[in-house]
């Protein structure tokens, strides 16, 4: 992904200082820092933001000093960014739940993978599903949300139409052994699983009759074939 188009068709000069704080809270894309102080050179509580957050780079950190004439230091006392997981998880909980949906789906596409987890089980459904075009989502999240059985079944749909997930044989046997998961798809993933995991499948109860039936003729099919 070209940096410099990271936030392009974002108006960051309106968006609300919670959207912003999470955005840059753990980013290291020069470009999210430098496109924020670009619209916000009249906005001093969004910019001494800025200076509150560890790892901004360093010439960002000079240039807004600069324009609000303090020095070039962090506000360690004040920062948000050093607090234990679980508090800042809870935290994350609250301001997220204070942001509009559009500001929520812009999150859902940008944010962090705390963010994600959180998004992926908002109310709204557009939000959620734009945590699958996160494009920092890793294979280790998408098999985690292929196993759940609280995620929609539209969310499941999407993961089957992205072809370098279907690669990954826990995603798919994930897919395949999740009740959630439309029977039709996972009926059609079955011939990609390994024996001992067809034999397993085979007598698992809480998936559809057609995904147990399928299994068992693949696994009479490839003893009496081979």
């Amino acid at each position: 992904m070209n940096e410099d188009k990271v936030l392009t068709g974002i108006d960051l000069s309106i968006a609300s200082r919670d959207l912003i704080e999470l955005l840059i809270g753990e980013s290291t894309e020069p470009a999210i820092f430098e496109q924020i102080v670009k619209a916000n050179m009249n906005r001093p509580e969004i910019l001494e933001t800025l200076l509150n957050i560890p790892d901004i780079p360093e010439y960002v950190r000079n240039n807004v000093s600069n324009i609000l004439n303090v020095p070039s230091q962090i506000k360690a006392a004040s920062t948000q960014f050093h607090k234990h997981p679980e508090e800042r998880k809870q935290t994350l909980l609250q301001r997220i739940q204070k942001l509009s949906v559009s500001e929520r789906i812009l999150l859902a596409l940008r944010g962090s993978k705390e963010a994600r987890s959180i998004l992926l089980r908002d109310a709204n459904k557009e939000v959620s599903m734009n945590v699958l075009e996160n494009p920092k989502i890793t294979e280790t999240e998408v098999e985690a949300i292929s196993r759940s059985r609280s995620i929609s079944d539209e969310a499941l749909r999407k993961v089957t139409k992205k072809r370098e997930w279907m690669k990954n044989y826990n995603i798919v046997l994930a897919l395949v052994t999740n009740p959630k998961t439309p029977a039709g798809i996972a009926v059609n993933l079955v011939s990609e699983l390994k024996t001992k995991d067809l034999v397993v499948l085979e007598k698992n109860r809480n998936v559809a009759e057609g995904v147990r039936i399928t299994a068992k003729k693949l696994l009479r099919a490839r003893k009496g074939g081979h």
